[in-house]
């Protein structure tokens, strides 16, 4: 943050017979108030830019884990600058292809309102380039195997050198022990941050789910380290580095799951499905759809089941509207049964219980359960396919899911910002092509002139020789 440095007083002669007499003006207005923090911005809600405006990134990431959190960070207003390898590019360009000749969803999904610029970084111009745009951006963010940013020359010490201010954000699969250098993707995550060994049924594998958790979850985690750490330079004036761990990640999004293993040295947990004729060994057990909160919940099948294989509702009994669900159910006789009145009587027939509540959940769509059952604020929500989520209209009209178009692959549908600020409008835009921002980043960013482009290109360095004239 960046104050502007007060105005000296001004003075003028009033006349020739009071010419000594000092007449102070009024000092000018600056963009600091008097406790040197930004005026109160006069323009509409809105339009006073970006959250990130005026941030620069250095994309280095690749696949997932970095790319989500520079397009977090690119959705926030951040000029997100994508190096990629000259010809190929992130490899997720051609991985899970659908289009011929066209960008996966798998890149474009992740790469949104980034340019990309293509360069050999290990030609010795590319080198070169690389190491000016170090000293030309605020934040690098690299996922490479560990090891991998040193062997490139980009020591910590060396980035300090170029850029003190650079804040270097990265993503390994382990932190500091005995797994430090092993290499990790998404499932390998979930498994060694406590997700799989915790879901599914107690009579089945540990599984991994469907979430991103470990890649994406990671790259969410990082983002907001980022922010942190430029928030912090501006009382500094340096930079750090940021760095997060994968399995580090998917053990904090576990935490009920850790905060239930201590749980199980005072005694049996009472809301899982083993309690009270299975059994508990050391280590929290897998425990199917219960919920992993204080109130009971279960996954119970609506009508269609038989044919919809997404016709289910998640349905909590909640203490507080107890009695409204037995109304509702048709078993008022509950309310007063010492048996069910009661959270600590109904928790070794919880099963009967959903069992009842599924009688009555079947007789109706999930939608038609779901308006029922919030007219009595009894909590449940419905299993909605992924087909339903991309139809559903008012993820549209909020920007959670978005249309883009795309030059090659024409339109699709992709996931906008979750995060809304009210101050600051975030737009999807297109993923880049590959070195689509090559010319703009060396002329506009970095400041080369046309002989020096074509002296880079002439290197090989952005993957290919161009002709004499090209610029």
């Amino acid at each position: 943050m960046t104050t502007r440095k007060k105005s000296k007083s001004r003075t003028k002669p009033a006349g020739k017979k009071s010419a000594r007499k000092v007449v102070k003006l009024a000092p000018r207005k600056t963009a600091a108030s008097a406790d040197g923090l930004p005026r109160p911005s006069t323009k509409p809600w809105g339009q006073a830019g970006k959250a990130l405006e005026g941030v620069r990134i250095l994309d280095l990431s690749h696949v997932q884990a970095g790319p989500t959190c520079t397009q977090l960070l690119a959705w926030f207003g951040a000029d997100v600058i994508k190096v990629e390898r000259p010809g190929t590019g992130d490899i997720t360009r051609g991985q899970l292809r659908d289009v011929p000749n066209a960008d996966s969803l798998h890149f474009t999904m992740l790469n949104h309102n980034k340019r990309s610029i293509a360069l050999d970084t290990k030609n010795p111009k590319g080198k070169q380039v690389l190491e000016r745009l170090v000293k030309s951006c605020d934040v690098l963010v690299e996922n490479f195997a560990p090891g991998v940013l040193d062997r490139m020359g980009l020591t910590w010490e060396h980035i300090q050198k170029l850029n003190p201010r650079m804040v270097v954000a990265s993503i390994k699969g382990f932190g500091p022990g005995p797994y430090e250098d092993c290499k990790v993707y998404e499932n390998i995550a979930q498994c060694a941050g406590g997700a799989a060994s915790t879901t599914g049924f107690d009579d089945g594998p540990p599984l991994v789910t469907g979430a991103q958790i470990g890649d994406s979850g990671t790259g969410l985690h990082l983002a907001i380290g980022i922010v942190c750490a430029l928030y912090q330079r501006n009382r500094t004036g340096r930079g750090q580095k940021v760095n997060v761990a994968m399995q580090d990640g998917v053990l904090n999004l576990c935490r009920v799951k850790l905060r239930d293993q201590q749980r199980l040295a005072h005694g049996p947990l009472t809301e899982y499905p083993q309690h009270p004729h299975g059994k508990f060994g050391e280590a929290v057990p897998r425990a199917g759809n219960a919920s992993g909160g204080g109130q009971p919940g279960w996954i119970l099948k609506c009508k269609g089941w038989e044919t919809d294989p997404n016709a289910y509702i998640y349905f909590i009994t909640q203490a507080p509207v107890w009695g409204q669900i037995c109304k509702v159910i048709g078993k008022p006789e509950w309310i007063t049964d010492p048996d069910y009145a009661k959270p600590e009587a109904r928790l070794p027939r919880l099963k009967q219980i959903f069992d009842t509540i599924e009688q009555w959940t079947m007789t109706k769509t999930k939608f038609e359960a779901m308006k029922i059952l919030n007219q009595y604020d009894i909590p449940c929500g419905p299993i909605l396919s992924m087909q339903e989520l991309a139809e559903e209209p008012s993820l549209r009209k909020s920007g959670t899911v978005v249309e883009v178009e795309h030059p090659t692959r024409g339109k699709y549908l992709s996931v906008g910002n979750p995060i809304k600020l009210s101050d600051s409008i975030s737009e999807v835009k297109r993923s880049p092509l590959l070195g689509e921002h090559t010319d703009e980043i060396f002329k506009k960013v970095l400041g080369f002139s046309d002989k020096e482009v074509v002296d880079i290109k002439g290197s090989g360095a952005t993957g290919g020789i161009p002709s004499k004239d090209a610029a």
